[in-house]
């Protein structure tokens, strides 16, 4: 008989120092009507250009979700001086491509390159964004891909889930109430007249143009002029942020998954737009509660219980609203008992706070992941960006990584009693309902309806 071996036992290894950080010199223009946001970063060959846009997902239509992700895509098929392939091989001359992406608040183009290519690659930036194609053909085969891939990405567990909550919170006849990019149904409504419409409507101001670099090598009045040519118009107002209630009971909604092995579960409620005061205390304290590996919610509901593989939580913010969510997969025979082990860990840091020990954990890791982040000049970019659509100081993310070491306990703790609710909690599972159903029911965690479609 083989005698066992030694039992190893470790223990965490401790908090380290975070490492210093400074965010690059910010600079603001005023070029041909637009406006130019930069930063400096000497001795870089590579830089990035970015042109910033207010036509994200807020500004489509009820029904259209997901229209400016198929414009997106309508932008790589050529523009009206050269064709898709034409147009592509002067990309690749460069040495770059275009980049486009699409949230709640911004439509972004963007282009990296050698910081003497730089003029080229803004002005085919300005080609395909003023003056696209946008031949019909394009865009129905475009919109026809998208839809397909939708399918495809909506047969998997969680965008129905997450498409329920959303619709809960905030109203399925509201656009923060639909998902982000649409449903195959809503972008197979899209027509060629949608998208040529949005993009005369939104991608024809002036906007602003985010540029990351060495400074003393790029000229930004050029670049101005040269992004902002032939644009007119200012952003609109983006409005105030949306005032939604957090509901004063909870409730659960299933959607039914035939024969799924697991639940999927999606807790929210509705939460703060991101420029709100309390930014860094939520972060910090949805951290602890959920946000890394170490969190309470991760360290019961996996590691003591053995329910998931994973489980998080986190504050989710834009413009104008903003929403706390917990996400999870958990087998199908638990789904009550994890659901009821989430809330009473939600409820707990809502009312006992967090400890200093665990705060020391979530200040060191979330200051080491900025400084870790912030490396290259695409996340300059987006860092930039951020400034712009949530109209944040210059000195924001200078100041971020100190923010995030020097808050304390106590006001973490107030932020996770004011900003979490685990009383207005609307609970989202999808799962198989002849399976789960009783057991929900039966815990009194809520009322239960049963997801529309």
């Amino acid at each position: 008989m083989t005698e066992p071996g030694p039992i190893l036992i470790t223990e965490r290894p401790p908090t380290g120092t975070a490492r210093p950080y400074t965010f690059p010199r910010v600079v603001r223009k005023t070029v041909a009507g637009g406006n130019v946001v930069a930063a400096h970063l000497p001795g870089h060959n590579l830089a990035v250009a970015v042109l910033l846009l207010d036509g994200g997902a807020g500004r489509e239509p009820v029904g259209r979700e997901g229209l400016s992700g198929v414009l997106a895509k309508a932008l790589e098929e050529g523009t009206t001086r050269r064709d898709s392939t034409a147009y592509a091989l002067a990309l690749e001359g460069l040495g770059t491509e275009l980049s486009i992406a699409s949230d709640w608040d911004a439509f972004q183009v963007s282009v990296q390159v050698q910081v003497d290519r730089l003029p080229a690659a803004v002005e085919l930036l300005a080609e395909a964004v003023r003056t696209p194609r946008l031949d019909p053909a394009d865009i129905t085969r475009v919109r026809d891909d998208e839809v397909t891939a939708l399918r495809m990405y909506w047969a998997n567990p969680g965008p129905r889930a997450d498409a329920a909550l959303r619709a809960d919170l905030f109203g399925a006849d509201q656009r923060p109430g639909r998902p982000m990019d649409g449903d195959p149904e809503s972008v197979a409504a899209v027509t060629v007249d949608d998208v040529t419409s949005f993009h005369a409507d939104w991608l024809t101001r002036l906007g602003t143009l985010l540029v990351v670099g060495d400074l003393d090598r790029i000229d930004l009045d050029e670049l101005g002029t040269t992004a902002f040519a032939g644009a007119s118009g200012a952003a609109e107002p983006p409005g105030p942020p949306l005032d939604v209630p957090v509901r004063t009971e909870r409730r659960i909604i299933l959607v039914d998954r035939p024969g799924s092995v697991q639940s999927t579960l999606r807790l929210g409620h509705p939460a703060p737009h991101r420029a709100h005061p309390d930014y860094v205390p939520m972060t910090l304290a949805a951290t602890v509660l959920g946000g890394a590996f170490t969190s309470r919610l991760n360290h019961l509901i996996r590691e003591v219980r053995g329910y998931t593989y994973g489980i998080r939580s986190e504050f989710g913010h834009s413009r104008r609203f903003g929403r706390f969510v917990v996400s999870s997969g958990v087998q199908t025979a638990v789904t009550a008992p994890a659901l009821v082990d989430a809330i009473g860990e939600i409820t707990r840091t809502r009312d006992a706070g967090v400890t200093e020990s665990e705060l020391a954990v979530a200040r060191a890791w979330r200051a080491g992941q900025l400084s870790v982040e912030l490396q290259t000049p695409r996340a300059i970019a987006s860092a930039l960006a951020t400034l712009v659509v949530h109209d944040l100081p210059d000195d924001y993310h200078a100041t971020l990584r100190e923010r995030l070491l020097s808050t304390d306990e106590p006001t973490v703790s107030a932020a996770a009693a004011t900003h979490l609710h685990p009383q207005g909690l609307t609970l989202v599972i999808e799962g198989d309902a002849a399976l789960i159903r009783d057991e929900l029911v039966a815990s009194g965690l809520g009322e239960l309806v049963d997801a529309a479609g």
